[in-house]
């Protein structure tokens, strides 16, 4: 080879060289970057909104949350069982309400089965309250018993009917059914009963049939 002159030598396609990008594939790349230029813009804007409005997303998330427990709303998997309740009437006396289950309704109202109510009477003596169903109404402290109502004074008293109404907070309660009474002086068929003065006096609706422990009428 002479001074001074340079050889090039050709290399076949496909042996360390690339063959140059055809025109659908250029034309496909310049569609994906202008479509790149519209998007990106519509992105960026979009996360700087979700950025401003996070916290008070966050304040509507919390109260929706809020919301919810306050309502009460519980799966029937959250059932309480061998539930409790404490409370006291308008005089400070203690009240307690026990039940086999117990299943939150809405805001205030609590479906039981085998509803107790123990309420402590001013003498110092005791009533109970049970029945085979009961609703709770936690704000007015009412407990409407239904099914084997059955009400005990600690005095040997037991009046049994189909339903009653006991106001824990009053310390009373009534009932409308056909109801059966036993105690110590005997015993009285009535159709309806109403116990006021935290139990020390219990009222009547006739017509009604005593019998007294050693005298019938």
């Amino acid at each position: 080879m002479p001074a001074g002159t340079m050889s090039v030598a050709r290399l076949p396609l496909g042996h360390g060289t690339h063959a140059p990008p055809s025109a659908r594939v250029l034309a496909r790349r310049r569609r994906l970057v202008g479509l790149a230029k519209r998007v990106l813009p519509l992105v960026a804007l979009a996360l700087m909104v979700l950025v401003a409005l996070w916290p008070e997303l966050s304040r509507q998330t919390d109260r929706a949350r809020l919301a919810y427990q306050r309502a009460g709303i519980q799966p029937e998997a959250g059932q309480l069982t061998d539930a409790r309740y404490h409370g006291n009437d308008q005089d400070g006396e203690p009240f307690t309400i026990t039940a086999a289950t117990a299943r939150q309704v809405g805001l205030d109202r609590i479906d039981m089965t085998a509803p107790k109510g123990d309420l402590d009477l001013d003498s110092g003596n005791w009533m109970l309250g049970q029945a085979a169903h009961g609703v709770y109404m936690q704000k007015t402290g009412v407990l409407d018993l239904s099914g084997e109502v059955m009400l005990y004074r600690d005095d040997g008293t037991t009046l049994r009917t189909d339903s009653a109404t006991i106001d824990l907070h009053q310390g009373a309660a009534a009932g409308s059914a056909m109801t059966h009474i036993e105690g110590p002086l005997g015993t009285l068929d009535a159709q309806g009963f109403t116990v006021t003065d935290r139990g020390t006096t219990i009222r009547f609706t006739g017509p009604g049939r005593l019998v007294l422990n050693g005298a019938q009428r």
